[in-house]
């Protein structure tokens, strides 16, 4: 994957270093969605800052006459549920727009549930100027080599600390995971009024197999083969689990292991985390007055390392917006409702709330504090999933699976090894591997 998030960086220093520039083409206040007759678009997403900004300009073409919008925003994992439910059915989508990563899309995908956009790409290339996007984060949404999704915002994680909390018991910000730990144990020694030092997020399933998906990378380990064969069960996913599990016990105990993202972001917000390790796409509201009491004094740094030479325990990762394969609006106009939705003039207001996907975004602005921190972790760690067809699959068993480890301490290598045989029978039954 490494080559990846090479170009990858590359791609998103254009992103915070170029000037704004406009494209004269685009369509303007949503002007090429006129319609004669009644349309509505229902779209369902997970909230975030930036997700949550692209659900108010969809909302905002509600003044198109003839012209209805919908947003439903919840919790990652409700999304999934539901819009799984709704695609698997034989009947008419309720959703005619789905937010998700790239590990939801390649799902979908691979369902045959979300359609292809090529077509549409090349129709109004000219108009949207999707050359601006680069290859790398539309290869993301590209399992099969077609296009699935557009991508509307890249993201990673990195490391968020209290710079009031660190001043005060003098620490310096970790650039290692055993640093981490050294600087949690102090705070823990200190008798700091926190409810937890540090949090790393293993609240679910999935957030398990983000995390471990990291430290694997950063220990040089490979999900899959090119034949779909799996090597996550050799040594470096053995220390990947290891390291995990490490962390968890001395920064943050059980406890922890309940924390949400949303509680980490609180957390930090109200000074009862010290740091922790969570998603760029949350940086936006630590200088937010209505949700933190620490604008500006939240830190940002590049994820930390699994080791002294290893990489940096970060994923790079976009979401997309889709159409369902069973929508009944017309796919063409869906397009250019999402097209108009995450143009350039609405990229370039966006940037206050994430990284954005289009090269031509203003350039590095001094008062987004968290790019650097962001394109380090993207550029020293960059994990993703697999682009094999068979990656859902392996994606299912990680997310089920991993989170067994902390009743498998001494047996790491055995749980493991019953994964990758659980993924071999499941992706030979389904076809994917042979």
């Amino acid at each position: 994957m490494k080559h990846l998030t090479v170009v990858l960086l590359t791609t998103l220093a254009t992103i915070v270093a170029c000037g704004t520039e406009d494209s004269g083409d685009q369509g303007a206040e949503g002007g090429g969605l006129a319609t004669d007759v009644p349309i509505e678009i229902d779209m369902i997403g997970w909230r975030f800052p930036i997700t949550e900004f692209y659900a108010e300009e969809l909302e905002s073409f509600n003044a198109i006459e003839n012209l209805t919008v919908s947003t439903q925003m919840l919790d990652a994992q409700s999304v999934r549920e539901q819009v799984r439910l709704a695609l698997a059915g034989s009947g008419e989508s309720p959703y005619e727009i789905v937010q998700g990563d790239s590990v939801f899309l390649t799902e979908l995908a691979s369902k045959g549930f979300i359609l292809p956009l090529d077509e549409y790409i090349a129709k109004y290339q000219d108009v949207y100027d999707f050359g601006d996007i680069s290859d790398n984060l539309l290869r993301l949404g590209s399992p099969d080599g077609k296009i699935y999704g557009i991508p509307i915002t890249a993201n990673t994680m990195f490391y968020f600390y209290n710079m009031d909390i660190f001043e005060e018991y003098d620490l310096s910000v970790p650039e290692t995971y055993d640093e981490v730990i050294a600087v949690s144990q102090t705070l823990a020694d200190s008798g700091a009024d926190l409810d937890l030092p540090f949090a790393i997020n293993l609240h679910a399933g999935w957030a398990w197999r983000v995390e471990f998906i990291n430290f694997l990378n950063g220990f040089d380990g490979t999900l899959l083969d090119d034949d779909g064969m799996p090597r996550f069960n050799e040594a470096p996913g053995v220390q990947a689990l290891e390291s995990m599990l490490r962390i968890a016990d001395a920064t943050m105990g059980d406890k922890g292991l309940s924390w949400s993202i949303d509680d980490v972001e609180i957390g930090l917000e109200t000074g009862r985390l010290a740091a922790a390790t969570t998603w760029a796409s949350r940086a936006a509201n630590m200088d937010d007055p209505a949700k933190s009491q620490f604008v500006g004094r939240i830190g940002f740094a590049p994820a930390p390392r699994v080791s002294d030479d290893g990489g940096r325990a970060a994923p790079v990762a976009a979401d997309f917006y889709m159409i369902p394969a069973n929508t009944t609006v017309d796919p063409d106009y869906i397009f250019k409702l999402i097209a108009e939705a995450t143009d350039l003039e609405t990229q370039n207001r966006g940037a206050d709330f994430s990284l954005m996907t289009r090269g031509k975004v203003s350039e590095a602005r001094q008062d987004v504090r968290y790019v650097n921190a962001a394109l380090t972790s993207i550029a020293e760690g960059g994990a993703s999933a697999s682009t094999h067809p068979a990656n859902p699959i392996m994606i299912a068993v990680l997310d089920n699976e991993l989170s067994k480890s902390l009743n498998r301490r001494d047996d790491l290598q055995g749980l493991l090894d019953e994964m990758a045989a659980a993924y071999i029978d499941e992706a030979r039954r389904q076809g994917a591997i042979e």
